[in-house]
């Protein structure tokens, strides 16, 4: 029988926590509970507690959730927000949604967002930034920081891929005016379905994304302002206060993987790696995802597919401001050159030491080691 190991094995994020998954399925159906239920509000607070926050909104996923945010900061038509190229298209279509003007900015070294490209890019339109916290790894948020104090600019994180991650002890999604977490079902901490989180510290902030979240209404069920429908699945909650409990464990062992890439990987020059774990102190990083960048990147996706070894090139292999459609015209040479060779091999609890040494031992073989 050939070797699999699919970049992600779906099923499995049911199959492996069957039982207790139908436990859990049969407690709220017996309940009928539904819809912002407790499950809700004790997932919000373990949320809190794990990620050292002080307020957490669930919603119904995470573009919703930077959608929301903006919404609370008061963004308006022609206001521009700076995000990073290197992310997921909803970073940008959440401003763009509500008539702001995403300005996408190149990367540094590691992939994320430029704190120098940022400075370079306020106009006097300027309102936010939204650095995207990614792969597992937070930006350098003092720098950025710095720059929005210095500016007078409101950070939304996109911290979808980073739950977890920590940059000078302190996690990702809490540096911001509010930051927004993913639990799409291959996600670090994922669900059975979409969901997503908002982190705030700001109590103003959090009062007024209650509001936007369930209709505009508050606390009292009072109609404040205009909001829309986008509330956590109360079965998705009591799913995701389960895996919580299992999330220290995951952390842990994504970082071995990343270890043992490294270690099997780390000498080939064709290949640049994630940082390892532990390689700088003020990163913790969760790697939620492995992304390279390869030499002959095409070839050797197909190569490792051919041993059945499934890869993920993201987005496409298109950065944000490459999708001509959007009306970009900016040229971007870091993320540009990031995208001829970025990959991304399995990252997942669901692969063994075997398979991370058959994994390495492809690619290693096909360059010719």
């Amino acid at each position: 029988m050939a070797l699999s190991i699919p970049f992600f094995d779906y099923p499995r994020v049911f199959t492996d926590d069957r039982d207790k998954l139908i436990r859990i399925f049969t407690d709220i159906g017996e309940r009928g509970a539904f819809i912002l239920q407790k499950d809700v509000s004790e997932f919000e607070h373990s949320l809190t507690v794990s990620t050292k926050s002080r307020h957490c909104v669930g919603v119904a996923n995470a573009t919703d959730g930077l959608e929301l945010c903006w919404m609370e900061v008061g963004i308006q038509p022609g206001d521009e927000v700076i995000i990073s190229s290197h992310t997921m298209l909803a970073t940008a279509s959440a401003i763009a949604t509500l008539g702001g003007v995403p300005v996408p900015v190149d990367i540094g070294p590691d992939g994320l967002m430029n704190p120098d490209a940022v400075e370079d890019a306020i106009t006097p339109r300027t309102i936010g930034l939204s650095p995207t916290q990614l792969n597992g790894r937070t930006c350098e948020m003092d720098r950025i920081l710095s720059i929005a104090d210095k500016h007078g600019l409101a950070i939304v994180e996109d911290s979808a891929q980073a739950l977890g991650s920590m940059f000078d002890g302190r996690y990702a999604g809490t540096f911001g005016r509010s930051g927004v977490i993913s639990f799409f079902p291959a996600k670090i901490l994922g669900s059975l379905g979409d969901g997503g989180a908002i982190l705030t510290q700001d109590s103003g902030a959090y009062a007024r994304l209650q509001e936007l979240h369930n209709h505009g209404l508050d606390a009292s069920g009072t109609v404040q302002s205009w909001g829309r429908n986008s509330r956590l699945d109360n079965l998705q909650a009591a799913v995701l206060s389960f895996k919580l409990e299992l999330l220290p464990d995951a952390i842990s062992r994504r970082r071995q993987i990343a270890s043992m890439y490294q270690e099997q990987l780390g000498h080939l020059e064709q290949l640049s790696l994630p940082p390892d774990p532990g390689s700088d102190p003020r990163h913790f990083d969760t790697y939620q995802n492995y992304e390279l960048v390869a030499e002959k990147r095409d070839s050797l996706r197909a190569h490792l597919a051919q041993r059945g070894v499934g890869t993920l090139v993201q987005w496409g292999g298109k950065a944000v401001h490459q999708f001509p459609s959007l009306g970009f015209s900016v040229s971007l040479p870091a993320v540009e050159a990031y995208f001829e060779g970025c990959l991304m091999l399995p990252m997942n609890t669901f692969i063994s030491d075997d398979d991370v040494g058959f994994i390495c031992e492809t690619v290693r073989g096909f360059y010719g080691e």
